[in-house]
C-alpha cells in the first residue's frame, strides 16, 4: 500500500508540475528564448522581446522577461530594466518595479537605471518603485533626482501617491520651503527628511512617543488609512496600480494605539 501511495503522490506532483508549465507558456517560451542568449547580450534581446509583444501583452511580456533575465542573473537587475526602459518608455515604470519586487536590495539603483532611459516616466517609476519596496522611498526618489535633473517636485508627488499617509507631510514641507508654488531648487532629500520629522511630531505626544520613521500605517502594505486593502500585485493597471507587500526587505511598520 506504502508503494501504492508513493507512486500515486508522485503522479500528482508531475502533474500539477505539468499543469504550471501549460498555465504560463509564454514564460516557458521567454526563458528558452533568452537562457541561450550570451549574458552581453541578454538586456537587449529582452528589450526586443518587450517590443515586437502585441500592445495588450506588452505589460504581462516585460514582468515575464524581467523575471526569467533575473532568474538566470540577479546581477543583470539595471542592465535589463535600462534597456527595456530605453527601447519602450512607457514600459519603464513596470520593469523597474518587477525588478525591485526580486531585487529589493538593488531598488535604488534600479530607480536611477529605469529614469535615467526613460526620463519622461520619472513620476511613474517612483510609484513603481516605491510601492514595491516601500522602505526606501527616500532613497528612491534621491536616486531618480539624480538621473532626471528637475523633476523633484513630480517625484515628491510620486512618493505621495505611493505612501498616501506621507503626503499630507510632503506637501507641508513643500508649503513651507515654497510658499508660492515655486520649486525650482527644491532639495527631494531636504523636502522628504522634513516630511519624516512632520510626521513623527504629529504623534509626539503619544504615550508610545514618536515612532522611529515617518508614519505610513497600513499604506507600506498596499492599504489605505482605513484598513481595507488597497489592492496588490500588479493587477488593476500593473505596477503602478498595486502594491507588492514590500518585497523581501518590508518590515512592518509600528502600530499605534
Amino acid at each position: 500500500m506504502r508503494h501504492i501511495a508513493i507512486i500515486a503522490l508522485g503522479m500528482i506532483c508531475l502533474g500539477a508540475v505539468n499543469l504550471l508549465a501549460k498555465d504560463n507558456p509564454k514564460a516557458n517560451s521567454f526563458k528558452e528564448a533568452l537562457s541561450g542568449v550570451p549574458a552581453a547580450e541578454r538586456p537587449a534581446k529582452a528589450a526586443q522581446l518587450v517590443k515586437e509583444a502585441k500592445a495588450r501583452e506588452r505589460e504581462t511580456t516585460t514582468m515575464n522577461v524581467v523575471k526569467v533575465v533575473l532568474g538566470i542573473n540577479p546581477a543583470a537587475a539595471t542592465a535589463i530594466v535600462g534597456a527595456v526602459s530605453r527601447t519602450v518608455a512607457e514600459m519603464a515604470p513596470v520593469a523597474a518595479g518587477t525588478a525591485a519586487a526580486e531585487q529589493p536590495r538593488q531598488a535604488c539603483t534600479i530607480a536611477k537605471a529605469a529614469a535615467a532611459a526613460a526620463p519622461s516616466q520619472a513620476g511613474k517609476i517612483v510609484v513603481a518603485v516605491c510601492r514595491a519596496v516601500p522602505n526606501e522611498y527616500r532613497c528612491i526618489a534621491i536616486a531618480v533626482s539624480l538621473a532626471v535633473p528637475g523633476s523633484g517636485k513630480e517625484i515628491l508627488d510620486a512618493v505621495g501617491v505611493a505612501l498616501p499617509d506621507l503626503k499630507p507631510y510632503i506637501e507641508e514641507a513643500l508649503a513651507s520651503h515654497h510658499p508660492s508654488g515655486g520649486a525650482s531648487s527644491l532639495s527631494v532629500a531636504t523636502t522628504l527628511d522634513q516630511a519624516t520629522k512632520l510626521s513623527q511630531g504629529a504623534y509626539r505626544d503619544l504615550p508610545s512617543g514618536p515612532p522611529s520613521g515617518p508614519l505610513l500605517g497600513t499604506a507600506l502594505a498596499g492599504r489605505n488609512s482605513s484598513g481595507q486593502s488597497g489592492g496588490g500585485g500588479h493587477g488593476g493597471g500593473g505596477v503602478i496600480g498595486g502594491g507588492t507587500g514590500g518585497g523581501r526587505d518590508y518590515a512592518k511598520p509600528k502600530q499605534t494605539p
